[in-house]
């Protein structure tokens, strides 16, 4: 049974940093490409970041390109999304998923987390 766990959100004033972490279990976690994916309050989910199975590819939407990073470690079985200059627009609920597309971010039958609130403002 594949198991993910999310962790590091938190509150944050604009401008501050987070990094989250995703570990899973239950699945051969190099043979998959892992995302991130947030949900607004009253919005759609939209794909955030992925990363592939070595690391060497990475898909980030436009509204966090240069300041979010995505990275894996997979001796761990855990990805990362170090989230720096936050800003209010960030704040959501984000989701772990695994099998994303680094092409477009896109979901692909992915296994979804519980969801990590991330929150900034003044």
């Amino acid at each position: 049974q594949v198991q993910i766990a999310e962790s590091g959100g938190g509150s944050v004033q604009p401008g501050e940093s987070l990094r989250l972490s995703c570990t899973v279990t239950g699945l051969i976690f190099d043979d998959n490409t892992m995302g991130w994916f947030r949900q607004a309050p009253g919005k759609e989910r939209e794909a955030v970041s992925c990363i592939s199975w070595s690391g060497s590819m990475t898909y980030y939407s436009d509204s966090v390109k240069g300041r979010f990073t995505i990275s894996r470690d997979n001796t761990r079985n855990t990805h990362y999304l170090q989230m720096d200059n936050l800003k209010p627009e960030d704040t959501a609920m984000y989701y772990c998923a695994t099998d994303c597309s680094t092409y477009n971010g896109d979901a692909i039958s992915s296994i979804w987390g519980q969801g990590t609130q991330v929150t900034v403002s003044s």
